[in-house]
């Protein structure tokens, strides 16, 4: 199956978001969080065998995918949730937003670890809510969060901090230490905690595991809302399947209350492919992270070779952000486009100095997309 990862999929001309970018210029997209990998066949089977139902009314949530998430989350993180405590959302992005104008008043802060997600940032700015940034450090090849510089930036306005784990553009998988400091945090500033972990499945590091934060302790639990989705792991972000679980009945009636006739909810289709690939989709996964993990240690190894980048090996998801700080060039993000790399800037994500890159591609593609790294490289030296 592995070598189904090393197919070539012409994207260019099709409604790829992605590949649209740059339309018929000789630039490699390696930008927007989607994969270029076919998504699992038992997601494909199962959009299939629904479509040639031939009818797509109104639809809710069917009650065999809120068996899977809650089978999930009691097989992989030993965590009980209960079928009420679920909100299905089209996207984490709406979830990040929702949190941000349902548990804060515009007298009222967040606080968000920068670099981070765009819509982090941009969530707090569209509903005119000041943020507090942490920074993170990088540590033993981590990019871990300053909890203590975050102190004396505290107004004793915030109320809501906002994890990514595994974070996003870092690959930062925290441990159970990490989160319990992000936890007493929390209790002592009295923050409600919501934790966006679409990428629990994509775990590249031997040995490292996912740790949900609401299942530290009942407080982590009551306080917090968690986004997942599967759309990262199996490739399926164009069909929107996203969903909160809030296990406290009053964040949770915010939470809806808040998103009334603005969010819609869940495609039927995103339904079908949503639980086809929690509950089918592992053997496909497996493969999947074997050829990442492959990916990752290629790219990790070229980059920090090459002179003025270096990059810490994600410890999960597919994107790598790379340190191009010494190259003396104003823009990183705009060098690399010149010579046909299509990269995330930096800056969207708090620093100019970076680039994110999207390793989620066929191996014949990255290489040249390293090919091509090294060679502008010459051009500056």
């Amino acid at each position: 199956m592995a070598s189904s990862f090393n197919e070539r999929i012409d994207r260019r001309h099709s409604d790829s978001l992605k590949w649209q970018k740059y339309g018929d210029q000789d630039i490699l997209p390696l930008w927007v969080a989607d994969t270029d990998f076919r998504s699992p066949q038992c997601v494909i089977d199962a959009l299939k065998q629904r479509v040639e139902h031939g009818v797509f009314g109104y639809g809710g949530a069917p009650s065999e995918l809120i068996d899977v998430v809650i089978a999930r989350m009691s097989e992989r993180y030993q965590w009980e949730i209960k079928p009420e405590w679920l909100v299905f959302l089209p996207g984490i992005v709406s979830g990040l937003n929702l949190a941000v104008r349902a548990f804060t008043s515009p007298q009222q802060g967040t606080i968000a670890p920068t670099p981070i997600y765009p819509p982090f940032r941009s969530a707090a700015k569209l509903a005119d809510r000041r943020q507090i940034n942490g920074q993170l450090r990088l540590e033993n090849q981590r990019w871990v969060m300053d909890i203590a510089a975050l102190e004396p930036q505290m107004t004793g306005n915030e109320k809501l901090l906002m994890l990514c784990n595994p974070q996003n553009p870092g690959g930062t998988v925290y441990r159970q230490e990490e989160l319990e400091t992000q936890l007493r945090f929390a209790q002592r500033h009295d923050l409600i905690v919501c934790s966006d972990e679409i990428h629990c499945d994509l775990l590249l590091e031997p040995g490292v595991k996912h740790i949900p934060f609401a299942t530290l302790s009942s407080d982590a639990e009551q306080r917090s809302v968690t986004l997942i989705s599967p759309s990262k792991t199996f490739n399926i972000a164009g069909l929107g399947a996203s969903l909160a679980i809030i296990p406290d009945a009053d964040l949770r009636a915010r939470f809806t209350q808040t998103r009334q006739g603005i969010v819609p909810g869940v495609d039927i289709l995103a339904c079908v492919a949503a639980t086809a690939a929690w509950r089918d989709g592992q053997p496909w996964l497996d493969e999947k992270l074997a050829y990442l993990r492959e990916s990752r240690d290629l790219l990790t190894s070229r980059i920090n070779a090459m002179p003025g980048l270096s990059v810490a090996a994600p410890e999960a998801t597919y994107l790598a952000w790379i340190d191009a700080s010494q190259l003396g060039v104003a823009s990183p993000a705009r060098f690399f486009e010149h010579h046909g790399l299509g990269f995330s800037a930096g800056r969207d994500f708090g620093d100019d100095g970076f680039v994110r890159f999207n390793f989620g591609c066929p191996q014949d593609l990255l290489h040249e997309a390293l090919r091509r790294m090294e060679n502008a490289l010459r051009t500056i030296r």
